[in-house]
């Protein structure tokens, strides 16, 4: 099925944030690679900023979205953070170019913009530091600053978007799955993924983007 002009538009603002950064793509660059005139552009997508912002907003939505989901019916500390990890490795792996996007543009944008998009991504930052904060309380885990392990999780999980490829010897529910026992392991929990778990968010990630292993 053909794009839209406003899916072409889409498209090469994603992957021009992405290769390029926000301030290193200009209007010439969105219209030549969205096939339309540079005078038609603004048309379709608002400001530059506004583009950006749409971008984000979707992604981190669908992040949110996918935890929620995901969570919905786990009670066990361990496994939701398997589930939790699952899920951000599966988008950062099969979407590099939109997390990548997310994570490096936040200080591109104004001021406004800027709490709109930091207040999602507390958001579901607030969902990792609750699922640790249970396990620690129930004694599942040992996490002397919660915080600092928070980010470095996500930051391991996020690095795959820097180098994941489906071309390469691990297929994405492995090496997710693989990335949920580090998790674990981290925060001092002789627990394995739960199975159940990581199916339920492996099936959510197919749901919200598409994603199949």
């Amino acid at each position: 099925m053909a794009l839209t002009t406003e899916q072409r538009v889409r498209r090469a603002a994603v992957k021009l944030f992405a290769a390029k950064g926000f301030h290193g793509t200009g209007i010439r660059d969105l219209a030549q690679a969205a096939r339309i005139s540079s005078a038609s552009l603004y048309h379709y997508m608002g400001t530059k900023e506004d583009l950006l912002v749409d971008i984000m907003r979707e992604c981190l939505d669908r992040l949110l979205l996918a935890a929620r989901r995901a969570l919905d019916t786990v009670d066990d500390p361990a496994d939701a953070l398997s589930a939790l990890v699952t899920l951000h490795v599966m988008a950062h792996a099969a979407q590099p170019d939109e997390t990548r996007v997310v994570d490096n543009e936040v200080s591109a944008l104004s001021r406004t913009a800027r709490r709109r998009i930091v207040a999602l991504r507390d958001e579901y930052e607030a969902i990792w530091a609750d699922t640790i904060g249970k396990g620690v309380s129930a004694g599942v885990f040992d996490a002397p600053e919660p915080a600092v392990t928070r980010l470095a999780l996500l930051e391991m999980c996020t690095g795959v978007a820097r180098w994941y490829s489906p071309r390469g010897p691990l297929p994405l529910d492995r090496l997710a799955a693989r990335y949920a026992q580090l998790a674990l392991r981290m925060l001092g929990s002789p627990a394995l993924p739960g199975e159940q778990a990581a199916e339920r968010a492996r099936e959510v990630a197919a749901e919200v983007w598409r994603i199949r292993p």
